[in-house]
């Protein structure tokens, strides 16, 4: 199953990896017309009522189909406000034609007639609520007419995330979704054909520009939606923290603080006037700063251990406490990292290792991502943690979903970018599930070292990285 939101991430990483939206489209419409000639006979009538959007798109698609039935198309709304341009080409290519088309402009110029087949293609997956004018009115009509009714994708009014069924939604007697089934379809009391639309299974295993769409945002947002995220690290090291932090800020997160001791806070601080840092008495992490750091953490929507923290056996220790006392969401990094494979803790935790570093926790590696992905999936499920195993190609699971991605460049050997990554998954952990999270760090922590190596070669720096994320957060080039 799949919602809807998550099918349009497929679709988008469908087309990224050059199977475009129109091939798909045209897909869907042969889906739509195979299944409407199984519930038509010879002779029978077949009005579409088409939205503007793809879902109304994947029925014009399919008119061309179903010439021996006399097609009739009912486009809800005015052809020119039709909101994607392969569904206009669709629309025109109808108009050139000349099929029966007609513009519905109001719930009045609602009339489906009398046909022995209704298409219902009002509205896809990305609506959730009542029905408004006039598909409201057309779905009435349709539901009183003698038709068969096919629904395309989902029948208008359910939403597809939830799979919540408006009161004046379609009442379907098939369903033709595609790709997968969707949410509430199984609920329906009518049989639902799943169509293979030709999406590559490397649209769900790969991470590409399409898992972006999830950061889009609510333009009624305010200070704090975005999420607050807390680093805790240095002493040993200064410029780790920092570079995390300010990764975390360019990568989306409202708010960073910087916990650290006191012998490198005015260093960490130094670096950028966006930080807040709170430091806490010392040279190094100890124990006796685990209440403290694990109240503060508290209110905190994600928590990032160990950039710059070192490798003393009392900061070890108290890595360990602190995660056995947050809850939430925490990204473990760099020497932290040999602590989480045995720490109990209530934390979802997102582990960070190279290779070498994956090694040392107890999993296993190998050169070719095929075999890796196995070796990490069985080691994220062993330990009930997602992992980030960054190499040539990052691999990222959380013991039941592996994703695997592909930016990222050799340049990218050199200290620092590891640091930034960090960043990156704190920012999105604080919005998105851990999988999510961590599988769209990977893939902008890349495409970020991939845009600044077109400048400096290999001569690029991890503060070049930190620059470049809000480039690589978009999901177009």
């Amino acid at each position: 199953m799949i919602t809807g939101s998550e099918m349009a991430v497929v679709d988008a990483n469908a087309a990224a990896l050059g199977v475009p939206r129109k091939q798909l489209m045209e897909s869907s419409g042969n889906a739509i017309a195979r299944t409407a000639r199984q519930l038509a006979e010879a002779g029978d009538s077949v009005t579409i009522v088409a939205g503007r959007g793809n879902n109304g798109g994947d029925a014009l698609v399919a008119a061309r189909f179903l010439d021996e039935f006399d097609p009739r198309i009912r486009l809800l709304g005015r052809a020119e406000t039709i909101t994607t341009e392969i569904a206009r080409e669709n629309w025109d290519a109808l108009q050139r034609c000349a099929y029966d088309t007609t513009e519905v402009r109001d719930s009045t110029a609602v009339d489906v007639g009398d046909p022995d087949l209704v298409v219902d293609a009002m509205l896809g997956t990305g609506i959730s609520g009542s029905l408004r004018e006039p598909a409201a009115t057309a779905a009435r009509a349709i539901n009183d007419s003698d038709a068969v009714v096919l629904s395309v994708d989902v029948p208008s009014g359910l939403d597809a995330e939830t799979g919540d069924l408006a009161d004046n939604a379609v009442d379907p007697d098939h369903v033709v979704t595609f790709h997968d089934t969707k949410p509430g379809l199984g609920d329906l009391d009518a049989p639902v054909t799943i169509a293979d639309i030709g999406i590559p299974d490397a649209a769900q295993s790969f991470v590409e520009r399409g898992d972006l769409l999830r950061l889009s945002r609510d333009p009624q947002s305010h200070k704090g939606d975005h999420g607050e995220v807390l680093v805790v690290g240095g002493g040993p090291y200064a410029g780790a923290p920092a570079l995390t932090a300010q990764a975390a800020l360019r990568a989306g997160a409202d708010l960073v603080r910087v916990a650290c001791p006191t012998a490198v806070a005015d260093e960490v601080q130094g670096y950028s006037e966006n930080l807040i840092v709170r430091p806490f008495e010392g040279r190094h992490f100890e124990p006796e700063h685990v209440d403290a750091l694990a109240a503060l953490a508290s209110d905190h929507d994600a928590l990032v251990v160990g950039p710059g923290l070192g490798d003393d056996e009392a900061s070890l220790d108290a890595a360990s406490a602190l995660l056995e006392r947050v809850d939430g969401t925490v990204v473990v990094d760099a020497d932290a990292l040999q602590v989480a494979p045995d720490v109990q803790t209530d934390a979802e935790l997102i582990c960070t290792p190279h290779q070498g570093e994956l090694v040392k926790m107890g999993g296993g590696t190998a050169d070719d991502w095929r075999e890796r992905r196995g070796l990490v999936e069985s080691f994220a499920a062993e330990i009930g943690h997602t992992l980030l195993v960054k190499g040539a190609a990052d691999v990222i699971s959380d013991g039941e979903t592996t994703r695997v991605s592909r930016t990222g460049n050799p340049g990218m050997t050199v200290g620092g970018t590891g640091d930034v990554l960090a960043g990156v998954t704190g920012a999105f952990a604080a919005t998105q599930r851990p999988i999510h999270a961590a599988a769209m760090a990977a893939f902008v922590n890349g495409r970020a070292g991939d845009i600044v190596y077109e400048k400096y070669d290999y001569g690029l720096v991890a503060t070049d990285l930190v620059d470049a994320i809000p480039a690589a957060k978009q999901p177009d080039e």
